[in-house]
């Protein structure tokens, strides 16, 4: 009450306030220095809790730089006992990942012809990967294809299998919307039994199309595509639950077709999303891009 006082009025000190209410100014001080730490934690508590709730993929570390950067002398010890305590934790990946890789079979594995290979144009180079989905009972899977020079995923599918028509549905979307040159183009992709069954060669051989598989051990040399699919994951899946396969299905394709391809910047394209850089290369305009992109059409996503 003294200290409300004091801040209230401003014309009383700390001294005459304690001798009109006959308490001791060292009783005062006493009082103060053990009820500061305590309006001290909770402040820091609200703060917590208000970036927590902000952003629940966030951990303990960037919610530590956000506090100090406002003022909070704290350490990474407090913020995450008051995180667990308060039940703030962030989304975590899901414990069981189902295998959606199987390079154990009898199919040739083709060597790696994309090992170094810098594209110069599109559909000179396209990347494929499979991953799973997590629905509210059950898995499912999704396999794309992305093309490495523009990022552009180009064919997709989901299905409740990991059969080769899960891959050979992303591969028919992929041949369907774009003009593929005979020997022009390479697809990469893991040993994966899906990638390498006869079905899934003979449909690239028809379409004039070289199989590169990653080296044995070297999981790296797929990396544009596992980028990728880690992106769906933190930008699209993680935290969402979906129903059923149709609920997954709409949603990853709004995802994949009206943001990632339509609007998702990269900075490995100069901040440019998929198709609009597309339409720059093709109409050799690299310095007339900003007419093609409508405002409020784009999303920053490094």
């Amino acid at each position: 009450m003294i200290h409300a006082s004091v801040q209230q009025q401003g014309l009383l000190g700390v001294e005459q306030l304690c001798f009109l209410c006959g308490l001791p100014r060292s009783g005062y001080y006493r009082h103060w220095h053990a009820s500061a730490p305590k309006q001290e934690e909770t402040a820091l508590r609200d703060a917590i809790q208000k970036l927590s709730l902000a952003d629940r993929k966030l951990g303990y570390r960037p919610i530590l730089a956000l506090l100090r950067r406002q003022g909070h002398v704290v350490n990474h010890k407090r913020v995450r006992r008051i995180r667990q305590t308060d039940n703030l934790l962030c989304l975590r990946k899901a414990a069981f990942r189902p295998a959606t890789t199987d390079s154990r079979h009898s199919h040739v594995i083709y060597p790696n012809l994309a090992y170094k290979l810098v594209p110069k144009v599109v559909n000179q180079l396209w990347v494929a990967d499979i991953t799973y989905i997590r629905l509210s009972e059950a898995f499912v899977y999704l396999a794309v294809i992305l093309d490495a020079y523009s990022r552009r995923i180009v064919g997709w599918s989901l299905a409740d299998h990991l059969r080769a028509e899960l891959a050979l549905d992303a591969l028919d979307m992929a041949l369907a919307g774009r003009e593929v040159v005979p020997d022009g183009l390479i697809h990469h992709s893991d040993r994966g039994a899906q990638y390498a069954c006869g079905d899934y060669i003979d449909r690239l051989a028809a379409a004039g199309i070289r199989p590169s598989m990653s080296r044995a051990g070297r999981p790296w040399d797929n990396a544009m595509a596992e980028s990728f699919m880690a992106t769906l994951k933190r930008e699209e899946v993680d935290g969402r639950a979906y129903r059923d396969l149709v609920d997954a299905r709409a949603s990853i394709a709004r995802f994949l077709e009206e943001v990632y391809n339509q609007k998702r910047l990269h900075s490995a394209l100069h901040y440019w999303p998929p198709a609009v850089f597309e339409t720059m290369q093709q109409a050799g305009l690299p310095h007339a891009a900003t007419q093609l992109v409508p405002d409020g059409q784009a999303t920053l996503c490094v």
